[in-house]
């Protein structure tokens, strides 16, 4: 029987590996990747079953990643591994097509168990972000009001700018021209009502809009 083809992204290397190890025997990795555009790029090639990601990448982070693919391979099963245990965020991952949600801090076997789940037709969310709800977790997580008012392309010039990049490399890494960089750029700072540069990436390390 052929098994399910996966693509794992995380930005460590060491855990790569330790995943694809964990997975192989019922998975076959066709691909890692160290950020988000690079997962894009593998995923369309290859059309996996199902993705492992982490919410934190550079380039572009996995939500960002996670949406965008959703767009091009509808089907695709996305199951998020990070060490963000905020509620928002997870939140935010369903509601952009999310399958799964876990811990780098939840065991090996549960991540196995997630897949399976998933493979099923199911969604998951590790015990360790739900304790104390009580009914759907992911219609709970769903139901929470989004705080990001952004645009997914206002979120992807967010972060390379974020990160350091010149509104010039930024444009070149989205394929755009650099007045489209500053049009974006100076729309989300009138939207936020920022008045600088400095502002605009504090609110972004603030709200996760830039996962770290």
């Amino acid at each position: 029987m052929k098994k399910p083809t996966i693509i794992l992204a995380d930005d460590h290397t060491i855990l790569l590996d330790a995943l694809k190890n964990l997975v192989q025997p019922e998975f076959e990795v066709v691909a890692l990747c160290a950020n988000g555009r690079e997962l894009i790029q593998a995923a369309t090639e290859l059309n996996p079953t199902v993705i492992v990601l982490d919410i934190g990448m550079p380039t572009m982070n996995g939500l960002n990643a996670g949406h965008r693919l959703k767009q091009i391979l509808p089907r695709v099963k996305l199951i998020y591994l990070t060490m963000n245990q905020d509620p928002d965020m997870a939140a935010e991952a369903f509601r952009l097509g999310a399958s799964a949600y876990l811990l780098k801090t939840s065991a090996g076997s549960e991540l196995i168990r997630a897949l399976r789940e998933v493979l099923r037709g199911g969604t998951y969310v590790t015990p360790l972000m739900t304790e104390g709800m009580v009914g759907s977790f992911v219609q709970i997580f769903k139901r929470r009001k989004s705080t990001n008012p952004l645009t997914l392309r206002q979120k992807e010039v967010l972060q390379l700018l974020v990160e350091g990049l010149s509104m010039k490399e930024a444009a070149f890494i989205l394929n755009v021209s650099p007045r489209t960089v500053a049009f974006h750029k100076y729309t989300m700072m009138d939207h936020l009502n920022i008045k600088s540069s400095a502002e605009l990436i504090e609110y972004a390390m603030r709200s996760s809009l830039v996962a770290a």
